[in-house]
């Protein structure tokens, strides 16, 4: 048995816990990383892929964006689809920023080799974590393998370690409210070997089922279709999907998806979920392990990187000054932020889904709203506002 001493216990090797780790080094501050899972699965596990304004702002600031700058595609808009016409939302044009298309494991990536090479404890395939004593000055991560356990004493711990991890179960029973919405849909998602034939993403309404086409490299685009919640993968051979794909993003002018080799097809559930506090005693919630939003609104690694920020800060407060007041406050100010990118993503998807249990009136409702976003300035300008990030309070 070992008995380790660190400032922040960082339970989690995703983006959030990553950028924590990196923001807090930056500033002087110890920490060890805590991985439950091997490094490749970390690097290669596909997805996220569109960074606010703000993000790339915070990863530039960070000096982590070499990469994506060489290599990520900045989109200054979306076009959204109805009746087979596409409606351009210029977001430069609106709100003077860009959003940048570059994947989530491209981020990972570069974040690991940085703190890897920074001298960054960051311990892969660590065994299993729990957590002790979140009430003390001084809590405690035992971490178990083969038999052996480690005691990692710390001033803070951050639980960064997703939707199923054990930080949020950490929590006594009774302290959390959990607020939970999941869609009666999901989404087939593909990465296909072939060249974006559109310069950005298209979100498609059609009547039998939201599509986007999207890209992740020059040569590789990722697209989506609508499907049942429940939907058997091995039921959707590479033709079915392009011919659905081709039947739902085709458009009056012509244009069709750009098609290849299908590299990786998946089915990923759609819900909203928060909690809330994101704090008991000297444990801190970021990223999914807080909540969760569908993706439609591009919002959910860009939230992560919004709780690290604000926990980086609070942190750099209290060992700079002794100040404590930004940590208290840490919940209330990431749920702020929250909610409002729960209400953004919940509104595109709502705009863009078809909903099977949905009347004739709301059938009418739905396509009037696009209508109006597609032609009204003020609307597009909200859009294209809360897609672009929001700046942090």
């Amino acid at each position: 048995m070992a008995e380790l001493k660190t400032q922040v216990g960082i339970v989690g090797a995703g983006p959030a816990g990553l950028m924590l780790s990196h923001l807090l080094h930056q500033d002087g501050i110890a920490s060890i990383v805590l991985e439950a899972k091997e490094r490749s699965y970390c690097e290669e596990r596909v997805r996220a892929g569109v960074l606010e304004h703000t993000s790339v702002e915070m990863l530039r600031s960070a000096d982590i964006a070499y990469r994506l700058d060489q290599e990520g595609l900045r989109h200054e808009g979306i076009e959204l689809g109805l009746h087979g016409r596409l409606h351009r939302i210029p977001f430069v044009e609106l709100t003077g920023k860009a959003v940048t298309v570059y994947g989530q494991q491209e981020v990972v990536k570069d974040l690991i080799s940085r703190r890897l090479s920074d001298g960054g404890d960051v311990r892969f395939e660590c065994g299993e974590v729990s957590l002790r004593d979140l009430e003390s000055s001084r809590p405690c991560i035992h971490v178990e393998r083969h038999g052996n356990v480690d005691k990692i004493h710390c001033d803070f711990i951050a639980g960064c370690d997703g939707f199923h991890g054990i930080s949020r179960e950490s929590f006594p029973s009774g302290v959390l409210t959990v607020y939970d919405r999941t869609y009666p849909f999901a989404w087939l998602g593909i990465l296909a070997e072939a060249a974006p034939t559109r310069d950005e993403l298209v979100y498609m309404h059609h009547e039998r089922g939201f599509a986007l086409y999207s890209m992740r490299s020059p040569r590789v685009t990722r697209l989506y279709l609508q499907c049942k919640p429940n939907e058997n993968i091995a039921e959707w051979s590479d033709d079915r999907i392009w011919s659905e794909l081709r039947r739902r993003l085709g458009c009056e002018d012509g244009w069709r998806p750009s098609e290849g080799r299908i590299l990786q097809k998946s089915v990923t559930g759609m819900r909203s979920f928060v909690v809330e506090p994101l704090q008991y005693g000297r444990l801190f919630l970021a990223g999914d392990a807080a909540h969760i939003v569908p993706p439609t609104g591009a919002k959910g690694m860009n939230l992560a990187f919004a709780d690290v920020h604000y926990l980086a800060e609070a942190l750099r407060a209290f060992y700079r000054d002794n100040d404590y007041s930004k940590l208290d406050a840490y919940s209330a100010t990431c749920l702020r932020r929250i909610w409002r990118a729960q209400r953004f993503s919940w509104w595109m998807t709502s705009l863009l889904h078809h909903f099977d249990d949905a009347s004739p009136f709301d059938r009418k409702r739905q396509v009037a709203e696009l209508e109006y976003v597609t032609s009204s300035r003020a609307a597009a300008t909200s859009l294209a506002e809360n897609y672009v990030g929001l700046p942090f309070d």
